[in-house]
């Protein structure tokens, strides 16, 4: 080795050599620099002017699994894994760094080793003779590994959580951000769903922050199950959660995606020995159609959410321009619903449950109306989120099982009512009290009396519901479990509490006839389910008879639903049980329409070049009823616009006048607030091409809209609703 510098120290230039060593400072600097390479802070390396190894470190030889002299001769290069060797810095390679004779410094590469990873820092300066002449290079590297791992890591926790794994709230909005500018010019879709838990803060609470974190790592891995390759998933912070689904418009699939988060988030966990039940509420906007830029669409998608967690929790919405509206509506009926009840607002109505086996009359549920003054008529999902969010929902409940009890007691024969309790109402220090009271002052039965709770209830914690339920059964009350199939519905819960009839939600029964829809199948476990632990099942939402017809081939009987009878008074029920048993038979129209909002709504009818204002007075699934143009044939078909740019085909089935019934081309999908939607929508540009009003209400009458053909005139008269129905919505 002394020879070998010895003669690279004769070759250097004239100019480089400024103090000739004696041999015995040369002996000291070489032995300094055998020192250097033995401590393994850093090694040397030589090579010709082919960029061949001449000389390197035997500590360098040794981590790569070599001698000195078996890498001798061979490519510097070979030493270094060619598709990192840049490490990550943009036009800095070892291939170009020699090719250039010049100096250069700080080039990290990975070492070519396969069972580990090490990253070592090159420099190296060009060597010439007294002529000029390139002879090659010498060098040296040092391990930079630590050093790339730490700013690797620093790196991550700059652009993920730390706790998850997931992407941060800073790379979610670069990456939001990104993807809507890259969309914008083709108009792309794209979804953001914004997911809060619900009943978090109680576990952390309760539990500790250690067990919060170890649920919080559950949550994503779970959110993970259902995304896959098709989205981004972060967390934004707490337990607020974020996905992006780029290319995707469907509310359809959408809210089944929503849904089966909301199912999988809300299973137990078990955590430490702990057993932990949470929730999720779900808020969805779509670019371009809620907004173009990501601040927008965040801004959006967060009322939307709020707009879930305000519907009871454990739901999701779509944004819509009318909860933009609803956020003031929302703050006048806070302030309403106190003086509600003592101005006689609010009422009962009484939808009967019905055996498909003889069409005979077997209960009734009791639904809350409110019939304000300003709205009209709102129903429960209105009214019972604003209830709990102004702490009347336990005054309000307390009242609902008065009014039943004292109805019911006036019923001729003996037919059970059933009445709705909120969780904040079941866990009341006051219920039973409050149930015992409502029993004997109305002298009904407490056989007669039914107490239905949704899936909520099970966040209140087994031994309260133990408890809760060990008192009604002691008072001769039955228990029934509402909207099962709609969430979480973990069977677990079956197991551990007794329910005397299990309801079926309605979203599961009325999505058992679309095409490769599996609903059928859970509703069919459902019922063999139950029918096995000794429940009565629950068919809730019927409409059509082909919904009754596989209802009644899975062996359920009893039913609930508008194919028998809409919610009725408490007169009409009285009046209907004097001869005794009440026998309805289901309505012969293929097509029913749903428990809707009695509210007028002002929609748009596009029939060739025309579009004509209508009142829309009910809406299915299937179909909708509208009222506004006279005498409209059989068979005409129109194009519905439901504003927002909701547009659906649909053919006049029956026609009375100025009243149309509609039949629709495919059916609604559910958004989430109890209520229907269009799976796709036409974007802002195309609407306003066509000459069409964008928020979906021209303001009455008929507009013509931009066509290329010739001139035309209108083929239907309209007719003047505003003397018989006022301002519709």
């Amino acid at each position: 080795m002394i020879k070998r510098f010895g003669a690279f120290r004769r070759n250097a230039s004239a100019n480089e050599a400024q103090h000739v060593l004696s041999v015995d400072e040369e002996r000291e600097a070489l032995a300094a620099l055998r020192d250097y390479e033995e401590s393994g802070l850093g090694w040397f390396w030589t090579t010709d002017a082919q960029g061949t190894l001449r000389y390197i470190s035997a500590s360098a030889a040794r981590v790569l699994g070599a001698e000195p002299r078996d890498l001798v001769g061979k490519p510097i290069s070979s030493l270094f894994h060619a598709e990192q060797e840049s490490a990550g810095q943009s036009g800095r390679t070892l291939p170009l760094a020699l090719a250039s004779h010049k100096s250069f410094s700080d080039l990290s590469l990975r070492a070519r080793i396969d069972d580990q990873e090490v990253w070592w820092s090159i420099s190296g300066r060009p060597q010439t003779d007294p002529d000029g002449a390139f002879l090659g290079f010498r060098g040296n590297g040092i391990d930079v590994t630590a050093q790339l791992r730490e700013q690797r890591d620093t790196s991550r926790l700059a652009r993920f959580d730390s706790l998850t794994g997931l992407c941060n709230r800073f790379t979610m909005t670069q990456r939001l951000e990104t993807t809507l500018n890259a969309f914008k010019s083709s108009q792309r879709p794209c979804a953001l769903l914004m997911i809060d838990l619900d009943r978090f803060k109680q576990v952390n609470d309760t539990l500790g922050h250690p067990v919060g974190d170890a649920l919080l790592k559950q949550v994503a891995e779970r959110l993970r199950g259902v995304i896959g390759k098709d989205g981004e998933i972060g967390r934004l912070g707490g337990d607020e959660f974020e996905i992006i689904i780029p290319d995707c418009d469907d509310r359809g699939k959408l809210g089944d995606i929503a849904k089966k988060v909301i199912a999988l988030v809300s299973q137990p966990y078990s955590i430490d020995r702990s057993r932990c039940v949470i929730g999720a509420s779900i808020g969805i906007a779509i670019a371009p159609f809620d907004g173009s830029t990501a601040e927008e669409l965040v801004s959006n998608a967060d009322l939307a959410l709020y707009a879930a967690k305000g519907g009871g929790r454990g739901q999701f919405r779509f944004f819509s321009i009318e909860l933009q509206n609803n956020a003031e509506k929302r703050k006048v009926l806070k302030e309403d619903l106190r003086e509600a009840l003592s101005q006689g607002q609010i009422r009962l109505a009484f939808q009967p449950v019905v055996s498909a086996k003889s069409n005979t009359v077997t209960g009734f549920e009791a639904l809350m109306r409110w019939e304000h003054p300003e709205f009209g008529e709102l129903p429960p999902s209105v009214l019972v989120p604003i209830a709990e969010e102004s702490d009347l929902i336990v005054s309000l409940g307390e009242w609902a099982i008065r009014e039943s009890c004292m109805a019911a007691a006036h019923w001729p024969g003996s037919l059970p009512v059933a009445v709705n309790i909120a969780p904040a109402h079941f866990a009341h220090r006051g219920f039973i009290a409050g149930l015992t009271q409502a029993l004997a002052e109305s002298e009904l039965s407490p056989e007669r009396l039914e107490l239905e709770f949704g899936e909520a209830i099970f966040g209140l914690g087994d031994e309260l519901i133990q408890e809760g339920f060990s008192e009604l059964r002691h008072l001769g009350v039955k228990v029934t479990l509402d909207n099962f199939g709609a969430g979480a519905s973990p069977l677990g819960h079956l197991r551990n509490h007794r329910f005397d009839k299990v309801k079926i939600d309605p979203n599961v029964v009325q999505e058992m006839t679309e095409p490769r829809s599996r609903s059928a199948a859970i509703a069919a476990a459902i019922a063999t389910l139950t029918d096995k632990l000794g429940m009565a099942a629950v068919a809730v939402g019927i409409e059509t008879r082909g919904e009754l017809k596989t209802i009644q081939d899975l062996g359920i009987d009893l039913i609930q639903g508008y194919i028998y009878s809409p919610p009725c008074s408490d007169e009409e029920v009285g009046e209907a049980l004097t001869t005794g048993q009440w026998v309805i038979k289901p309505d012969d129209p293929n097509r029913q329409q749903g428990d809707r909002r009695s509210v007028y709504r002002r929609v748009g009818v596009i029939h060739e070049d025309f579009r004509y204002d209508v009142i829309m007075r009910n809406l299915s699934r299937s179909g909708a009823s509208i009222e506004g143009l006279a005498d409209v044939p059989v068979g005409t078909q129109f194009v519905v616009d439901l504003g927002e740019g909701q547009l659906i085909v649909a053919t006049v089935r029956r026609s009375e006048g100025s009243l149309q019934g509609l039949e629709f081309e495919t059916s609604l999908v559910d958004d989430g607030a109890g209520g229907l939607c269009t799976r796709h929508r036409v974007p802002r540009h195309l609407l306003e091409a066509m000459g069409m009003p964008t928020n979906g209400n021209s303001g009455g009458g008929v507009i013509a809209l931009n066509t290329t053909g010739g001139i035309n005139l209108p083929r239907f008269a309209s007719a003047d609703l505003s003397r018989q129905h006022g301002k519709a919505a």
